[in-house]
This record gives structure tokens, sequence and C-alpha cells, in this order.
């Protein structure tokens, strides 16, 4: 297990690019040749349009993790946060470390995003997608995922987590969130019985329906189980979804200027 955690805390910069890209690749793969849906557009296009809020992304990242670095530090040096205070087996600190970053760093976050005026404004961007598949996971104004990344630093100080811990949270959500955006057709009975457990495709299409209340629904990343317990959990027919928000012009999804705009502009309206 010490080999296991060392090989994430030690890993070079290129090999998690590496896995940014291969799921990228691999569910872009998938939603090619078993697509739920059949967008009529031009992927190329539109892929093109969200990668490039993959690109603030990174940029955010880099700056995130100057300063976590020394962060990681501190609480190693200090013996500071939850699980200094406790004597568990390596396997389930990490465990319990996994399930309480993607709690508050992904489901609480998410949640406020959705009920905090002046958060959803920026939120607002990764739901006027009209044609959700992979590339839809990356797309997140700069204002939205500093958000996120903030609550992770938070999460990180709270419960004392390693880096160790840390990069594997993060590998775990890189892949659930571009597998829970690709336009995949996985068989309803596979897809339900994962989701009791974790996020699905089909469950987390909901979240992207163009009108509430659906849109305020599952709002976890890794584990269902936050959703389930709170009341925000929803599975339905995913036929009956229509991307993008009924407050927002769907024609200009693949707008980039318009989409920074989005959380400044005073005429869109939020609902709250």
């Amino acid at each position: 297990m010490d080999a296991f955690l060392t090989f994430f805390e030690q890993m070079p910069t290129w090999q998690k690019l590496a896995w940014v890209v291969t799921c990228l690749v691999v569910c872009w793969f998938l939603e090619g040749n078993f697509p739920l849906v059949r967008h009529p557009y031009n992927k190329w296009k539109h892929d093109g349009v969200n990668l490039v809020f993959l690109l603030f992304t990174f940029v955010i990242n880099l700056l995130f993790g100057i300063f976590t670095v020394g962060i990681f530090v501190w609480l190693g040096e200090n013996q500071f946060g939850l699980l200094h205070f406790v004597n568990l087996p390596v396997w389930l600190e990490l465990l319990l470390a996994v399930m309480f970053l993607d709690f508050m760093a992904q489901y609480v976050v998410h949640y406020l995003l959705h009920r905090v005026k002046w958060m959803w404004k920026f939120h607002m961007i990764h739901h006027s997608d009209t044609k959700v598949d992979v590339t839809t996971g990356t797309r997140h104004h700069p204002g939205d995922y500093f958000l996120r990344e903030t609550f992770a630093l938070i999460a990180i100080i709270i419960i004392g987590a390693p880096i160790s811990y840390y990069l594997m949270y993060r590998f775990c959500t890189i892949f659930f969130t571009y597998f829970t955006h690709a336009n995949i057709n996985m068989p309803v009975w596979l897809d339900k019985t994962l989701s009791m457990i974790f996020i699905t495709p089909n469950m987390h299409k909901f979240h992207h329906h163009f009108e509430r209340p659906w849109t305020d629904t599952n709002f976890g990343n890794i584990f269902s189980l936050w959703d389930r317990m709170f009341g925000t959990f929803v599975y339905d027919d995913p036929k009956r979804i229509k991307y993008g928000l009924d407050v927002l012009d769907g024609k200009l999804d693949e707008n980039i200027g318009y989409q920074l705009r989005i959380p400044i502009d005073k005429s869109i309206k939020t609902d709250y």
C-alpha cells in the first residue's frame, strides 16, 4: 500500500496530464461508437470550444498546485487535521479521505453553486452546453473552477490528508467527471445498479436537463451516497432530458466570449 501511495506522490506532471488525455480519449471513443443521443452538431468545433475552458483549468490548477505544496508540508509538520487524531489502516484512511474530499470539494460546493445567486452565474456556463458529451466535463468558467479548488483546499486542511491521498482523489474525480458527462448509451440495468454507490452517466445527465427541478439534483461526482442522504437524488428516463438552460440562448453555447460574460451580464435571469 505504501508503494502504491508513493507512486502517486512521486508521479511526474506528464503522467498526470496523460491520465487526463487518456480519460478524454477513451470516453470520446466510446461515445462515438455507443452514443446515448445523436447530437446534430460539428463535434470537432463543439469539443474545441469546451477544451478552451480546459486550458483555463490548467492555469488555475498550476496556481493552486504551487500554493498547496506548502499546505501539505505544513499539515505534515504540525500533524493538523482529523486523520491525525485517529489510528486507522492506511486503506481506510485513504477511502475516508477520498470520500470526504468528494463530499466537500464536489457535492457541497456544487450544491452551493446552484443555490447562491452569484455562484450560480459562474456555474451556468457548465450547464449552457446544449450538446453534453465528455468535453462538457472540462467546461467550467474560471470563477467556477476557482471556487471548486478553494473548497478542495478547505477539505484538505480539515481532514489533514497527505498529498498522496489528495492525488488519488484527483485521479478518481477526473475519471468520473469525464465518464459521467460522456454521451454513452449504458444499459439501464447496469447504470442503475452502479448508481446505488457511484455517479453514473445516465444519472448525471438528469442534472443537465434544461429546467428545474432536475437541474438541481444529482450534485455528486464520485459517490451517489451524498445525493441519496440529502434528498437530491433522482433517476428517470434519460430520453426525456433536454440539455442547456431555459434562461440562456442555446444558440450561443459555443460563443466563448458570450459564455465568459454570463457572470456579469445583468440581463440574464437566475430564477433566484
